[in-house]
């Protein structure tokens, strides 16, 4: 047993999109919560996101040599063993180094060699799945480890027998203050939220979320629908489009005089204050995206990314469509028309988006940072590990 004297070290590996890297910064944090003077550092790669967000965070970012789990890669999918192993080598070095008494593997190609390096190194590794559909990595992940966590319990259904029995669902890490934003939350928060935005308060507002780097397809939907609703009264759109196309994206608003009808924005700082204000959100279905929609209690429209691996965001889109709470729409289908027709039915019945707005099973995804926390301090046999959060509650979050 650790004891007060001991330093907590733990290793995360994440990487290569913000739908990995978000998740683990959500863990790190708590686990920094848990133990103020905890060494937290991640294993990452020289390609991905992680480069720019880990170290804004704050946190140290170790990289390794490592290649995605992907078949495009033609011939050179098979140096990937080969790779693995090199990369694995390189995160054995990083986790003794560190002296990690835990590594915690969030999903994403940089994952794998954190996971087999703890198995090189006698560490013990927790894995955390936040795709309804797992990806190639945490696949074979869970072959090395029993500790195993879901952020969507039906994900369990596409690991091995033996990975989805021993798995616990915890519910999706989320950071920042879109954490704390139950459905009581969301309400308190509204008038503030839509008065940040230039809102009136008797305006429906759809929300247009195409992730940090926005997502073209929507946002020319978006403008199409602007146009479609200038002038109309009680009706306002919210564009989110990514920093490269904000400025064509405004000037075209304002040659079809949209002005009034949409507003553009390159980066959304307070997610919290967009979803407060928004009456429905027309979005992919990155897993982070759909906990956080679950969590706050926003109808939404899912446009799954069509290339997504495994076609895993249209699984993680079903989490709410299935649920009654989220449409599902193809991208292929994705044009102002084809919105217009889904959402003016919608914004017109107050009923109907009030139903839509709690029909989601917000799970535990507002706690499970700290449940993954909590379940590092066990491993690394830390002592008040049990105290403070609920217990993983298998079968919760989806």
């Amino acid at each position: 047993m650790a004891t007060a004297h001991d330093t907590l070290s733990v290793v995360v590996g994440a990487g290569g999109t913000g739908g990995h890297i978000y998740p683990g910064l959500a863990v790190a944090d708590a686990v920094r919560r848990a133990v103020p003077d905890a060494v937290i550092s991640f294993i990452g790669t020289e390609r991905g996101l992680e480069t720019r967000l880990i170290p804004a965070a704050g946190y140290r970012l170790h990289t390794v040599d490592m290649i995605p789990f992907d078949p495009s890669l033609g011939s050179r999918r098979f140096l990937l063993p080969a790779d693995l192993l090199r990369s694995g080598m390189q995160a054995r070095r990083v986790i003794e180094e560190q002296r990690a008494q835990v590594v915690v593997g969030m999903g994403g190609y940089p994952s794998a060699p954190a996971v087999l390096g703890a198995r090189l190194a006698g560490r013990p590794a927790l894995v955390h799945e936040s795709n309804a559909v797992p990806g190639r990595a945490n696949r074979f992940a869970t072959t090395l480890t029993p500790h195993v966590a879901l952020a969507f319990d039906r994900s369990r259904a596409h690991l091995s027998a033996r990975a989805g029995a021993r798995a616990e669902t915890v519910g999706m890490p989320l950071v920042g203050a879109v954490a704390g934003l139950d459905r009581a939350a969301r309400a308190a928060l509204r008038a503030t939220a839509r008065e940040s935005f230039g809102v009136p308060a008797d305006a429906r507002l759809v929300l247009f979320n195409g992730g940090s780097l926005g997502a073209a397809r929507l946002t020319e939907a978006a403008v199409e629908l602007a146009r479609r609703w200038r002038g109309a009264p009680g009706v306002h759109l919210l564009i989110k489009t990514g920093p490269a196309a904000l400025a064509a994206v405004r000037a075209r608003l304002a040659a079809d005089g949209c002005d009034g009808t949409a507003t553009a924005v390159g980066y959304l700082d307070r997610m919290d204050l967009a979803y407060a204000a928004a009456d429905v959100v027309v979005c992919r279905a990155g897993s982070a995206t759909v906990a956080e929609l679950a969590t706050v209690g926003v109808p939404a429209v899912l446009v799954p990314y069509p290339h997504a691996p495994h076609d895993h965001q249209t699984h993680n889109a079903r989490v709410l469509s299935d649920a009654g709470a989220g449409l599902l729409l193809p991208d292929g289908e994705t044009t102002g028309d084809r919105l217009a027709g889904l959402l003016e039915p919608l914004l017109t019945d107050p009923a109907r988006l009030a139903a839509m707005g709690t029909a989601a099973d917000p799970g535990t995804h507002a706690v499970a940072a700290d449940l993954m926390a909590r379940w590092v301090l066990r491993l690394a046999g830390w002592a008040g590990a049990d105290r403070g959060t609920p217990a993983p509650v298998h079968g919760l979050a989806g």
